[in-house]
């Protein structure tokens, strides 16, 4: 039995990541994150992301003080092809004003491993 890609969708309603545990991945298939079994999302970097809901989708509260600390990622798993069309998303509850949908929100969060804002330099 092969495993299955689990679409991760916006509040709006499009699914823009996919699990395949622990592994998220773009549309492009690029892995561009994880999930641990507490369900906190982390990028490619190891950097806190927020958690992984029910619905399903990925959120974080608004105004974080601190992050928890950067976590060592699992190795780069290989490159996936994500389905064409992907199921209707479910019925998701509003967020509060607290919390914030990172996909929508904050995208540039979950990055590949050659992009992103924290990317180490090359020398």
């Amino acid at each position: 039995m092969t495993a299955r890609l689990i679409p991760i969708y916006t509040t709006k309603g499009d699914a823009e990541v996919f699990l395949l545990y622990p592994y998220i991945f773009n549309r492009n298939g690029e892995w561009v994150g994880f999930v641990t079994p507490q369900r906190d999302v982390y990028s490619v970097i190891g950097e806190y992301i927020g958690t992984l809901t029910n619905d399903p989708r990925i959120v974080r509260k608004r105004g974080m003080d601190e992050l928890p600390p950067r976590v060592k990622p699992p190795a780069p798993p290989q490159k996936v092809f994500p389905p064409a069309n992907v199921p209707l998303p479910p019925m998701m509850a509003e967020l509060s004003h607290s919390v914030v949908d990172v996909l929508l929100d904050e995208p540039e969060r979950l990055h590949t491993q050659d992009a992103g804002e924290f990317k180490e330099d090359a020398e």
